[in-house]
């Protein structure tokens, strides 16, 4: 069996194995044993890359083609770049901790982690595929669990949640379907077979009037899972709802579909649409991220707090897509993968934080500095980390979407690029204001004088979502390197 189709298979067998648990001791120790062989299989992805690349040149390695429905040319075909297994070693690193942070989920735990994987099983598979129909079917794939997982384990107002999330999620998805099927049918332009294999679309000279219409309709669809302007409110919604596994696999994986989707479909096979479409987009993307910053100072709920963080960071990397530069392009990756693990680790905390307790409200904390010293380190960290710390993965990351940004001399860029930096100084304010009234000065509440310190598990989760996000900040040449390498064949056909 391939490299690649593992990434499918071993959750499809740890589904399998779940079914057959009968508590929580078997459910969870299935679970981290088949998501730490995900995670070993993705570290090894990475030597496994590098390896193949000096001696091969494609833009794709590993591939694998199978057909799967020959009357419309719809293949199982699988691949990847740089950029796809850096979201394959982000994907199961996030599993892998929320399994652990799920660890005493007590309430239907074997269908819990069936649910879980389920969705981590299509996101998987999207980071593989090459052919549109076969990566919109594991987008599907990867979108469904999260109606359950909130609805029910969820807490507050959860059907609401569920359903909002769902509806709008399913509006894009028919959105995208449309896109697909337009590029689809435009994809014999030059006389050969229609197909829908990525790398053959991109052969293909569609039509311009085809790629003025279709681009909106593809670059909407993944958008809206990216939490763009104004589309984004099922995000906060479904982050206040969910359990903190899901928050963290919603925020560090599930979202990052949207601008995987948006660069690999929307911008690699309609440039011409991407260059037309591209600055009514980027007003959306601007809003968004002064919108999300200033959002978030409102809220006194961390994970409110946090998930319009994630519309503000998440909309900085459409804003950097839409910039159509190979340094903008190099950020907006480095942005997606230090958000997903920021963002995870953040969740994770304030999971928790709210199991201690019993609130999420930063006003009615305070002091847990002394009370539980690692969980609030830890919260610092990651507060210093999205505000763009140098040293940490946020850094290098926002720094090569601002320059990347800057190269563009006319005054509509400079403006925009002025205002998303600006935001920058938002996000102190929030992250500050959270540390200050949440960890710091004199303890609130006497009930907190006693909380519990974390756990080995919850430990562990945590520490294995820090550490890249310090390697990142630290090391950030190589990934770069290998990023700027596999952007390469997207700026020969678009610039």
């Amino acid at each position: 069996m391939d490299i690649l189709t593992l990434f499918v298979v071993v959750p499809v067998i740890t589904i399998i194995a779940l079914v057959f648990t009968k508590n929580l001791k078997q459910a969870r120790l299935v679970s981290v044993l088949g998501m730490g062989v995900q995670f070993l299989m993705s570290l090894n992805l990475v030597f496994a890359y590098f390896k193949e690349k000096k001696v091969n040149d494609d833009i794709m390695v590993f591939m694998k083609d199978y057909v799967w429905f020959e009357q419309f040319n719809i293949h199982y075909a699988i691949g990847v770049d740089g950029i796809s297994v850096a979201m394959l070693v982000l994907s199961s690193l996030v599993v892998l901790a929320g399994v652990f942070i799920s660890w005493k989920m007590e309430d239907l735990p074997k269908e819990f982690f069936i649910s879980l994987i389920v969705l981590a099983t299509g996101v998987f598979g999207f980071f593989i595929s090459i052919d549109l129909f076969t990566m919109f079917v594991f987008y599907e794939i990867a979108v469904i669990p999260m109606y359950l997982l909130i609805g029910i384990w969820g807490s507050g107002p959860k059907e609401y949640s569920a359903m909002k999330l769902t509806l709008m999620l399913m509006g894009a998805s028919a959105l995208l379907l449309v896109g697909i099927l337009g590029i689809y049918f435009n994809s014999n332009a030059d006389g050969g077979a229609l197909t829908f294999n990525i790398l053959e679309i991109a052969q293909v000279n569609i039509p311009l009037e085809a790629q003025k219409l279709f681009f909106p309709l593809v670059f909407i669809g993944f958008a809206v899972l990216g939490a763009m302007f104004p589309f984004h409110t099922w995000s906060p919604d479904g982050h206040a709802s969910a359990p903190t596994a899901v928050s963290m696999l919603h925020a560090g994986v599930l979202m990052k579909l949207g601008g995987y989707g948006v660069f690999r479909v929307a911008m690699y096979l309609l440039p011409l649409g991407a260059v037309s479409w591209s600055n009514f987009f980027i007003v959306l993307s601007v809003i968004g991220v002064f919108y999300g910053a200033l959002a978030a100072v409102k809220q006194t709920d961390l994970k409110y707090i946090n998930a319009y963080s994630s519309v503000s960071h998440l909309s900085m990397v459409l804003f950097a897509l839409l910039m159509l530069n190979k340094t903008s392009w190099t950020g907006a990756i480095l942005q997606s993968l230090s958000h997903g693990f920021m963002t995870a680790l953040f969740f994770a905390l304030i999971g928790m934080l709210y199991g201690r307790t019993g609130t999420r409200d930063v006003t009615k904390m305070g002091g847990l500095l002394k009370v539980i010293p690692f969980i609030s380190v830890m919260y610092v960290i990651a507060g210093l980390a999205s505000l763009g710390l140098p040293g940490f993965s946020g850094f290098m990351a926002e720094m090569q979407i601002f320059v990347g940004a800057f190269q563009h001399e006319d005054m509509f860029h400079r403006v925009a690029t002025i205002i998303t930096v600006s935001a920058i100084v938002i996000t102190a304010v929030y992250i500050l204001r959270v540390v200050g009234m949440m960890l710091m000065g004199p303890i609130k509440n006497k009930d907190h004088l006693d909380l519990p310190e974390a756990t080995w598990y919850e430990k562990t989760g945590v520490i294995l979502l820090l550490i890249p996000i310090v390697f990142m900040g630290v090391t950030p040449i190589w990934l770069s390197d290998m990023i700027r390498e596999s952007i390469q064949p997207f700026i020969e056909r678009m610039l």
